[in-house]
């Protein structure tokens, strides 16, 4: 499964908003607001980073001795509509998500959930021998599906 850095670069932005600074203290400051539940790698914060130069959401300062970045209106814009859809603060849902990362039932749950695509994937190369097989294995890919789908709407009442 691809990685996405969706929420890194918004994270980039909120700091660009508060200055300008160059990719090392990003990565640090990164770090420091999810209390240290996150290492921030520059295998992922400046390939964000490019990514967001390429859309014109940042730029690089002009008058900076280092590489520093600021954020572009367009940048702002981005920022803008994510806060529209979303509630509470950023920094609290940032911290949160790379606690619960470290939590012992998210470990559980990244173990089995490996072991599941393991088995699945097995079970799609013997569906391929046996036309019975695929038959019986989307049916069960259905069944859970609806059945993640009810838990998911459940969870939201």
């Amino acid at each position: 499964m691809r990685r996405r850095r969706g929420f890194v670069q918004i994270a980039i932005l909120h700091l660009l908003k508060e200055e300008s600074m160059h990719g090392y203290r990003i990565m640090r400051e990164l770090e420091e607001r999810a209390g240290g539940f996150y290492s921030a790698s520059a295998g992922t914060v400046y390939p964000a980073l490019q990514e967001l130069l390429e859309q014109e959401m940042i730029a690089l300062e002009p008058a900076s001795d280092k590489k520093a970045y600021l954020i572009t209106e367009s940048g702002m814009k981005r920022l803008e509509e994510f806060v529209k859809r979303r509630e509470g603060d950023f920094w609290s849902e940032w911290k949160a998500r790379f606690v619960w990362r470290s939590s012992k039932e998210a470990i559980q749950l990244k173990a089995v959930t490996e072991a599941w695509e393991e088995e699945l994937r097995k079970a799609i190369k013997q569906a391929r021998k046996d036309p019975e097989k695929t038959g019986k294995l989307i049916t069960f890919i259905e069944e859970m599906t609806e059945l993640l789908k009810k838990d998911n709407e459940g969870g939201k009442q």
